[in-house]
């Protein structure tokens, strides 16, 4: 795997990795951004939920649940002192739809939490992950 981060101009940066696809990074106006972007620290909770959120997807399908939609809400509480790593983070997994079982939901949570998501296991290095799960049967 390989990243290619360019400077545009003061702490606004473009990177892109081994897919090809550019993402924006930048940081507010008073720290000498443009607030034109995403700032880097945001990126990681993205990509968590981006990577259990495959992961719980995937399993739901290959057990034949049927979602109207899905989210997640994700928050983190970051140090005092810098360098101001996050030290809590929950996930929230919100599934739409009607007889969605929960002990599927469970099981695919466990599955990403506990084996597949890679950036779960790199993050939980530092950072206490919890989850929780709300099924919304309208």
């Amino acid at each position: 795997k390989t990243a290619y981060v360019k400077q545009i101009k003061g702490i606004t940066f473009a990177g892109k990795t081994d897919s090809n696809h550019w993402v924006t990074m930048d940081g507010p106006e008073n720290f000498g951004g443009s607030n034109a972007g995403t700032r880097p620290k945001e990126l990681l909770l993205i990509a968590l939920g981006g990577c259990t959120g495959s992961d719980v997807v995937t399993i739901l399908q290959k057990k034949k649940v049927k979602l109207d939609d899905f989210e997640m809400n994700i928050t983190a509480d970051v140090a005092e002192e810098h360098p101001q790593v996050f030290t809590k983070i929950n996930v929230e997994y919100v599934f739409y739809g009607k007889n969605i079982p929960e002990k599927d939901v469970e099981r695919a949570i466990e599955l990403s939490q506990t084996k597949y998501c890679s950036v779960t296991h790199m993050l939980n290095k530092v950072a206490e992950i919890t989850h929780s799960f709300k099924i919304i049967s309208d």
